[in-house]
């Protein structure tokens, strides 16, 4: 199933996300720094859930308090939590 996140206080403006049985399928990250949201979302793909949320929660952009890596892990708590309801 494709969820889509709209980050708050980074560059880009939304998140497509596919998961299934907990394993990331696929990531489209829209705006944002190209070459990283695209090697973010190819790194994590095939990855369990869990585990890059663990690896991406807490990374921070310059003094904005969260980044791209961040949104993304706060997206897939937002999945897991929706899954569980």
């Amino acid at each position: 199933m494709e969820y889509v996140y709209e980050p708050k206080g980074v560059c880009s403006r939304k998140m497509k996300i596919e998961v299934e049985n907990n394993i990331i399928k696929n990531v489209e990250i829209v705006g944002g720094c190209a070459g990283n949201t695209v090697g973010i979302s190819r790194l994590i793909q095939g990855m369990n859930i869990n585990e890059a949320i663990k690896r991406l929660k807490g990374i921070l952009c310059g003094t904005k308090g969260t980044s791209c890596p961040d949104q993304l892990a706060i997206a897939l708590e937002n999945i897991k939590k929706s899954k569980n309801n």
